[in-house]
């Protein structure tokens, strides 16, 4: 009974999210349930590539993007995947049609595997789009429910939101990228002797992503809103902390916001949320 089969290929799909993201697993719950599998989908598939490229340094690694690449056409092709991560991936892409944002998601992840620093704006700009803002658009095809009228208003938003998060994560994750993987993403940025000059040039430029964001969160459908602006107001939480952190010692440990803090982050969304005061 396929029915089962792809149950249990969306169970695989929320593990994967539960065990990598707790931060994200609490903003899905906050979602309406009719959509919260599809997010799970999504992650699923995002999640397994950006491991290829990050964490499996062992193997072949350009081989196993490769491999993933092609199940994944086959998975789309077929409407069916033996790989359950795939399984569902490839039913979301087929009812809202976002096979077009796919692909420059899979060209980002491979260019994580070839370019370890970006030097041009342009090249640190596509490298973003590719690996945060489409992954931004395929939520909002689903929290639309396919509406693409509603779906070109709120584009912008959805990608400036992407952004945001993926730059976040660059700055909290600045040292294991650089010492690990040797990548550099922020161009015209020395993080052999990062100042505080430099930090707060970053921390503004993402905070007019998160400003621009903040438009479309407050129109996005009732289902998704409190969701969406729970994971807004957690990662401009964590902005504000490495704001606050000094530049020597974001190359020196990782930031991040305790859990007792996340639990405020969510009591305090859900009361602007529901006082409509979201800011």
């Amino acid at each position: 009974m396929k029915e089962l089969f792809d149950k249990s290929s969306l169970d695989c799909s929320k593990r994967i999210t539960k065990i990598y993201s707790t931060s994200f697993s609490l903003a899905i719950k906050m979602l309406s349930p009719k959509i919260q599998n599809d997010i799970y989908a999504i992650y699923g598939f995002v999640r397994c590539a950006d491991e290829i490229v990050d964490t499996f340094n062992d193997f072949d690694q350009e081989l196993l993007l490769d491999e993933f690449q092609i199940e994944f056409d086959k998975a789309y092709q077929r409407k069916i995947s033996l790989n359950p991560v795939l399984n569902a991936f490839q039913d979301v892409v087929h009812r809202y049609n976002m096979l077009d944002l796919v692909q420059p998601f899979m060209k980002s992840m491979r260019m994580d595997l070839v370019k370890k620093e970006y030097l041009t704006q342009q090249e640190y700009e596509e490298y973003i789009f590719g690996s945060a803002d489409v992954v931004g658009l395929m939520c909002l095809l689903v929290f639309v429910e396919g509406d693409r009228t509603k779906y070109e208003e709120l584009k912008e938003s959805a990608m400036k939101l992407g952004s945001a998060f993926q730059k976040v994560n660059f700055l909290r994750d600045m040292k294991h990228d650089y010492e690990a993987l040797g990548r550099v993403y922020f161009p015209h940025i020395n993080l052999v002797d990062l100042n505080n000059d430099d930090k707060r040039a970053i921390v503004k430029e993402i905070d007019e992503d998160f400003k621009n964001a903040l438009v479309g969160i407050k129109l996005l459908p009732k289902g998704a809103k409190f969701g969406v602006y729970t994971a807004y107001r957690y990662y401009k939480s964590l902005l504000d902390k490495i704001n606050d952190t000094k530049s020597e010692e974001i190359m020196n440990k990782r930031i991040r916001v305790d859990d007792f803090s996340k639990l405020f982050i969510i009591g305090k969304s859900y009361v602007k949320y529901q006082l409509n005061y979201m800011l």
